[in-house]
């Protein structure tokens, strides 16, 4: 009692008191959050584009934007996905605003109000307008409904004039970047030397022989490296190696599923259902109100319905009751409510179909007298699906020649009435001629216009709140008996979990190794996670994880230990090379008396229209080098041997032939010109945004 009065008399105090915490650490949170001012540039900013800072507010902002015609033009709300996309589009708006901004300045390039005109309601329609204001029911741009649209403007909201100004102001910026783009290729061109150089690429021929020792047939464990050879052959081919900044992570999941008790309450419910079910006389209502499913009543032709009426025990009938069963995690129940015809016929078959060799009445007879053989033997006891696959010529001879249901038309006209003319089930008595050929039938289920109403009722199999916090104490003890790497392991090497590694996580990545969505995680690494971390409890679709930071690459070159096998593969065929380059320089005498010489793994090959063009040989693979090497040889030149990337190689030129000179290159040349103006867009792109010194940051948001 004492207590409670103390509580009456302090209790106002206390609310106060409480009311004041809770205000500190909203404000605290808002301070200290990802987009207070208070922590730095760092944290408010997510990003920089030629030397312009990107403020988090900025960044949303332009996102409104984007997210606003886009939902114009889809005429939907976006998905969490779609979000994704959008923050990516806005992300490329706010590279082409500040990156190219100063290109289009620096050369002139605008867009007048005119122009803006002409693409909205003029004769250029921009494909943006064109989508948003296109009826979906025709496929007919409506002109009308726009000028409609800009006229209620006036009458609008600030917001929706403000939307629409973005809206413009967003087709400027995509037709300015088609000029400039435009600009560019027009400024492209290929000279009459680069259209004959491309001749004779293409033209000129070289017969050679070579012969060929690939690093392959020599064993690996002949020859051994050290780290330090490792390391001097990645410092030696820096560019080779350059990585972007990357962590690899480690984790454990524990998969969250319905326990055996959680099971017995959905059987339990579904059977008490099933009898008001069976009871009811408003199905429909029921089956609506108490289903998980979507499609709780509906309509279904018999090639429609669901694979539990399927079985060959079913007897359709109305009030025909089937379950409780087993569906997709759910537990269902079927009743058919009422059977009516419809203006629709289907039917079931299975076939083999024989096809004639010609159109000649010889190929045709052959044809049908081949199809009556094997209907003999079908009808002498033969099993029709096993006769389909032996002999049917059609895709259905692997399914045993079944056909499913088809509806009217589904077929051509001869089968179709030969199926619907059927009076009771089983193989007809002749074969039917079609235009494919000729038809051994078997009727599975005789014509019908019959449909059926249904009403289903499912209960997902849920995971109770109990059996979900079982498995988070579980995943949670695992975090905190794991707090650094050698732990992790040992601790998920006791309890028996998988380790699985996502390796070379970028920092804007979503998904990692086996998780789809797996953001959380990547955000965690990256914005508070150091190697050798172990997290907390990340909750991601039905599975709790745990996981530990176990590397990180810095942008750069990569450490030896993220490419230490490819690198020891490198290393390992350079001391290869020398070894066969050794062996085959104390050989000498034709290119088969040397591949004797060598022994097992030499061969000799040739090839008799080597072009300047390709780059690869045969047997060899890639080897762009080899090829420049054969076409600066003389006739009857031998190399000395050299290696490649996959091997050693000695090429002896037979032949070489040159192309005649032409009188017009100018087919070359426009080969020339399509092949650059393709990638010009794409080059100059990248080459605007390297300029730029792009810094991205979202990942420190998003």
């Amino acid at each position: 009692m004492a207590a409670i009065n103390t509580l009456r008399e302090k209790g106002g105090k206390i609310i106060v008191i409480l009311i004041g915490f809770s205000i500190v650490a909203f404000v605290g949170a808002d301070l200290l959050g990802p987009n207070s001012s208070l922590l730095g540039n760092s944290k408010t900013h997510v990003g920089e584009i030629a030397g312009t800072k990107i403020s988090y507010q900025d960044f949303i902002a332009k996102q409104n934007e984007i997210e606003y015609n886009w939902t114009q033009s889809n005429r939907r709300t976006p998905t969490s996905n779609d979000q994704i996309g959008i923050r990516n589009v806005t992300w490329d708006a706010l590279i082409a605003e500040y990156a190219f901004k100063n290109e289009f300045d620096a050369i002139g390039i605008d867009v007048t109000d005119d122009e803006i005109k002409d693409m909205v309601q003029g004769d250029n329609i921009s494909p943006e307008i064109r989508q948003a204001f296109t009826d979906p029911q025709t496929g007919a741009f409506n002109e009308e409904q726009v000028l409609q649209y800009l006229s209620s403007l006036v009458e609008g909201t600030q917001e929706q004039r403000k939307n629409w100004a973005n809206f413009e102001k967003n087709l400027a910026d995509g037709r300015v970047r088609l000029k400039f783009d435009n600009l560019i290729i027009k400024t492209n061109y290929a000279t009459e030397a680069e259209a004959r150089f491309k001749y004779k690429t293409e033209s000129n021929t070289a017969e050679i022989n070579f012969l060929y020792v690939p690093f392959l047939n020599m064993a690996d464990s002949g020859i051994t490296v050290t780290d330090s050879e490792l390391q001097s052959y990645l410092s030696n081919n820096e560019n080779d190696y350059q990585k972007e900044e990357s962590k690899t992570i480690e984790y454990v999941s524990f998969d969250v599923v319905p326990s055996a008790g959680d099971t017995a309450l959905v059987i339990e419910e579904i059977q008490r259902m099933k009898e008001a079910l069976i009871n009811t006389d408003n199905d429909s209502t029921y089956a609506v109100v108490n289903s998980d499913a979507t499609d709780a009543f509906r309509a279904y032709t018999p090639g429609q319905l669901p694979a539990v009426f399927q079985a060959d025990n079913v007897a359709m009938g109305q009030g025909t009751f089937v379950g409780p069963v087993v569906e997709n995690g759910s537990y269902s129940i079927y009743k058919v409510a009422s059977m009516a015809p419809s203006d629709t016929y289907s039917a079931r078959a299975s076939h083999i179909l024989f096809k004639w060799a010609s159109d000649s009445d010889a190929d045709k007879a052959k044809a049908k007298s081949e199809a009556r053989g094997v209907l003999r033997q079908i009808r002498n006891g033969a099993d029709f699906a096993e006769m389909a696959r032996i002999h049917g010529t059609d895709g259905t001879a692997n399914k045993g020649g079944d056909l499913g249901w088809f509806s009217d038309g589904a077929m051509v006209a001869e089968f179709q009435d030969a199926v619907y003319g059927a009076k009771r089930k089983g193989v007809l008595a002749d074969v039917v001629e079609s235009q494919f050929g000729y038809h051994i039938i078997d009727v599975t289920e005789t014509k019908t216009n019959v449909v059926y109403k249904i009403a289903k009722v499912s209960l997902e199999i849920f995971v109770s709140d109990e059996t979900r916090n079982k498995y988070f104490r579980q995943a949670e003890g695992f975090a905190l008996d794991a707090s650094n790497i050698e732990e992790f392991k040992k601790t998920a090497d006791e309890k028996g979990l998988t380790i699985r590694t996502a390796a070379n996580v970028g920092k804007n990545d979503r998904r990692i190794s086996g998780i789809t969505e797996g953001r959380n995680i990547v955000y965690w690494a990256f914005n508070s996670g150091s190697v050798g971390d172990v997290s907390d409890v990340f909750e991601i679709d039905d599975q709790y994880v745990v996981a530990v930071i176990t590397s990180e690459q810095e942008k750069g070159v990569a450490a030896l230990e993220t490419v230490r096998i490819e690198v020891t593969d490198k290393v390992k065929n350079q001391k290869k090379a020398k070894i066969i380059t050794d062996k085959l320089s104390k050989l000498s005498g034709s290119l088969d008396e040397m591949a004797a010489g060598y022994g097992e793994g030499a061969n000799v090959y040739n090839m008799p229209a080597l072009k300047l063009s390709s780059n690869s040989l045969r047997s060899v693979g890639l080897a762009p080098e080899a090829v420049g090497v054969a076409f600066s040889m003389e006739n009857g030149e031998v190399t000395k041997p050299f290696a490649v990337d996959n091997g050693v190689l000695i090429i002896e030129m037979v032949n070489k032939l040159e192309a005649p000179e032409i009188s017009d290159y100018e087919s070359y040349r426009t080969q020339l010109l399509q092949q650059k103006q393709g990638r010009l867009a794409y080059n100059t792109d990248q080459a605007v945004r390297d300029l730029a010194e792009i810094k991205d940051d979202r990942y420190k948001f998003f």
